[in-house]
């Protein structure tokens, strides 16, 4: 554990409260009382079997300095923390776990990507969160209705909190395949759309984004069933267990719609080719049929002096009627084919 600071040490940021979504301490029979952040290192000595619980929103570095003093974080785990775009993780510091999440949300109509970090001790629950979250308030209150569950201490409220992040993810699920759906039309028009294909792309690569977040959340929820004695009480477990189901199925979901983008992709590319095939054969026949009477007309164009059929009075009308019943034939045939 990293050595701890004096308070007068760091500073009090007076935009603090802003930041601080909330701070509560549970007694050891799951009662609750908010608590401010300066209290929370004598409330846990008070309390000898209870746990803190604080989540912020975006906190600046004397916040995180705070955070640190009262709990005693590790400055590597707090520094990833302040400046966020880490990768999906969980590492243990000592005798707490430090976990990273990508998060996402539907913001006007579009899928927006955000990050939670979360640290695990004996004693305390901390979220911090950046860019597109929702608030974890609800998973706290459902926590609360249930207060012999907040007994077995913080490792049930990190299930309360991965459980809805887990059960934010499933909706965006059913979104994508929803919107490949709707998109279905389109792919399978004959003319080709520009805004069809982009729309494709920007699909697959919000489903590839989303898999980069679900993807590494299996990893971290596996060692939290197997792993961490001292952290995770056995009686979680089993919970964890749950939502470790509940993501793969999400992260399943995911791989079958960007499957289907994929070949949704390919189907309509392949359909636009087969299009302009048809298009370049429908030319093609028209072009032979132009080009047999060229043929004719430039030959007898020739300024030749002795060309035999010049001297014919019907020569004439019969190069026009051959010509007329060669363009015939060519016609239903090249119409047989279906060039036409």
């Amino acid at each position: 554990m990293p050595e701890r600071r004096d308070r007068d040490d760091v500073g009090m940021s007076p935009s603090n409260n802003a930041m601080v979504i909330n701070c509560v301490a549970y007694s050891s029979t799951g009662e609750r009382r908010d608590i401010a952040l300066d209290d929370i290192s004598e409330t846990l000595a008070a309390d000898g079997k209870g746990f803190v619980w604080v989540g912020t929103m975006e906190p600046d570095e004397p916040l995180m300095q705070t955070l640190q003093l009262e709990f005693g974080l590790h400055e590597l785990a707090v520094e990833d923390a302040h400046h966020a775009h880490q990768r999906p993780k969980i590492e243990v510091y000592g005798d707490s776990l430090f976990i990273v999440l990508h998060t996402a949300q539907a913001v006007n109509g579009e899928i927006a990507f955000g990050e939670t970090h979360i640290f695990l001790g004996p004693r305390y629950l901390v979220t911090v969160r950046h860019g597109a979250s929702l608030s974890y308030a609800p998973a706290r209150a459902r926590c609360e209705q249930t207060p012999k569950r907040l007994m077995l201490g913080p490792s049930y409220g990190l299930y309360a909190v991965l459980d809805f992040i887990v059960d934010n993810l499933q909706p965006l699920a059913r979104e994508f395949q929803d919107e490949l759906s709707a998109l279905e039309a389109d792919i399978f028009a004959e003319t080709f759309r520009r805004e069809t294909i982009e729309r494709l792309y920007q699909l697959k690569s919000e489903l590839t984004k989303m898999r980069l977040a679900v993807s590494p959340l299996q990893d971290i929820l596996s060692q939290l069933v197997r792993l961490h004695p001292n952290l995770i009480r056995d009686e979680t477990r089993l919970y964890f267990r749950d939502v470790f189901d509940h993501a793969l199925r999400v992260n399943e979901a995911i791989d079958t719609v960007r499957e289907m983008v994929s070949a949704a992709m390919t189907v309509n590319l392949s359909l636009v080719t087969v299009a302009q095939g048809e298009v370049v054969k429908r030319l093609a026949g028209w072009a032979a049929l132009v080009a047999l009477p060229t043929l004719v007309t430039s030959w007898y164009g020739m300024n030749f002096v002795h060309m035999p059929e010049l001297a014919g009075r019907y020569s004439y009308y019969i190069v026009i009627g051959t010509t007329a019943l060669i363009c015939t034939g060519l016609f239903a045939i090249l119409r047989r084919a279906r060039w036409l």
